[in-house]
C-alpha cells in the first residue's frame, strides 16, 4: 500500500473516529443508555427474585429431607432396641 493510502485510512479513521464520539456522546445516545441501563436493573431484579424464591424452595426440601432422616433413625433404633431385648 503507498503512503498515501495509508494517510488517507489514517485521515478516514481519525474523522470516522470523531464523528463516532459526538454520535455516542449525543442526547439521544444518552437516552439509549439510559433506558437499556434501566432495563438491565429490572432484570436483575426479577432474576435476585427468582433466586430467593428458589432458595426458599430449596430450604424447605433440605428441612423435609432431614425430617425423613430422623423419623427412618427412629424407626432403625426402635427396631435395634426390640431386637436386642429379644435376644
Amino acid at each position: 500500500m503507498k503512503l498515501t493510502g495509508k494517510i488517507a485510512l489514517f485521515v478516514g479513521g481519525t474523522v470516522f473516529g470523531s464523528a463516532g464520539f459526538k454520535l455516542l456522546g449525543s442526547k439521544d445516545a444518552r437516552k439509549v443508555y439510559t433506558h437499556v441501563a434501566a432495563g438491565a436493573l429490572r432484570c436483575k431484579d426479577q432474576v435476585m427474585k427468582d433466586v430467593e424464591t428458589v432458595q426458599e424452595s430449596c430450604s424447605d426440601i433440605l428441612a423435609d429431607a432431614k425430617a425423613i432422616n430422623e423419623e427412618k433413625a427412629a424407626k432403625e433404633e426402635a427396631l435395634f432396641i426390640e431386637d436386642g431385648a429379644e435376644e
